[in-house]
């Protein structure tokens, strides 16, 4: 006994586990633009080694039992007919609408194309050029920029590589000073030279880049870490503007419904609900939307649940892997402080596997 057809736009980590949530429930069909689910927390090692350049990708095919995934680019959404325009002009009738097409990465944690094969030679590209290059800029002294930084280091032991930081801290985000002590300190004993306090941009010769106070840093091959931008301009384009904040977020009320909508959800990395876009975040309010979706379609019924409310996580752990074998994470306790955990926690947590066992058994495949 299905309740109503839910169409969710976006395959990614909240997409996925909410259309999982409601697939016994309701007629669920799940539209991306990829043929292939990317585990983006892999992405970044997938950039520099080669043995980890298909590791990212997981088949849809065994995600849902009954319901169904297209492929295909969503261009409008019209809720007076509630229904989705396809690009390919298929149109998808819904009662409940999700939107959860997250953000866009800065390369390498990038899906390049729509098919893994072209995902994969983009990967390969980045392994090839880390390889050829003596100098290495990453900017941006976040968990990623730290990451990648440490990938790269331990993947060319010989290269010159520099992560520069507009702040005056690495990790600064997380709230812990400690943390991004214990970032520089693995980082400079490594050789990685740290920059802090230097915001760059690119110079006026190719290959060189610039820090606000006009030096010259140059470098045959750069990383951009800083930020990502919530993936809703599609949304613009189709007359959805008023459903947008001005960073391009889509604006949710405490239930995780469009303002003003009661059939259309926004989850993860694309709404405005929680300033952490981390992958826990995403899960947690694709668990709370597939309630509220169950409570809506069920709303007749004599039974009534009640819908909950979404109470945004000020605090989260923070999991920074320095490659496979060490990293820390930053937990936060009760009292407002933060514990910074060491490597086999991190280790045993992300650092070994990036969670790549959890994320293929939420696709319904075995953990290797």
């Amino acid at each position: 006994m299905y309740d109503g057809d839910v169409v969710v736009i976006g395959g990614g980590y909240a997409g996925v586990r909410l259309a999982k949530r409601l697939d016994g429930t309701a007629r669920v069909t799940l539209v991306d633009r990829k043929e292939i689910f990317f585990h983006r927390i892999a992405s970044l090692r997938a950039g520099v080694r080669p043995e980890w350049s298909v590791t990212p990708f997981i088949p849809y095919d065994r995600l849902l039992s009954h319901g169904r995934v297209v492929v295909g680019k969503a261009v409008r959404v019209e809720t007076g007919e509630r229904q989705v325009a396809l690009a390919t002009g298929e149109r998808l009738p819904y009662d409940v609408l999700v939107i959860a097409t997250g953000a866009d990465y800065p390369e390498p944690a990038r899906f390049t194309g729509t098919t893994a094969e072209e995902a994969a030679t983009s990967f390969a590209v980045h392994q090839r050029n880390i390889s050829a290059a003596d100098h290495v800029l990453v900017v941006g002294g976040g968990p990623s920029g730290v990451e990648l930084s440490a990938e790269i280091r331990l993947a060319r032991p010989d290269a010159r590589v520099t992560l520069a930081h507009a702040g005056p801290a690495l990790l600064n985000a997380t709230g812990s000073a400690r943390a991004g002590r214990k970032a520089r300190d693995w980082l400079e004993s490594h050789d990685v030279q740290v920059r802090l306090d230097s915001f760059m941009s690119p110079g006026n010769d190719f290959g060189t880049y610039r820090d606000a106070d006009g030096n010259i840093v140059e470098a045959d091959l750069s990383f951009w870490t800083t930020g990502t931008t919530p993936n809703t301009l599609w949304l613009r384009l189709a007359g959805h503007g008023d459903w947008l904040n001005a960073a391009g977020q889509v604006k949710v009320d405490r239930m995780l419904r469009v303002e003003g909508k009661a059939d259309v959800f926004a989850v993860g990395d694309v709404n405005d609900a929680s300033e952490f876009k981390i992958t826990p975040t995403a899960l947690a309010q694709a668990d709370l939307a597939a309630h509220n979706i169950r409570t809506y379609l069920n709303s007749s019924g004599r039974h009534r649940k009640q819908p909950r409310m979404y109470q945004p996580v000020r605090r989260s752990p923070i999991i920074v892997p320095f490659g496979s074998a060490d990293g820390l994470t930053v937990l936060p306790v009760p009292g407002g402080e933060t514990a910074v955990l060491g490597s086999r926690t991190t280790v045993l947590a992300k650092a070994k596997t990036l969670m790549t066992p959890y994320i293929r058994r939420q696709l319904g495949y075995t953990a290797n």
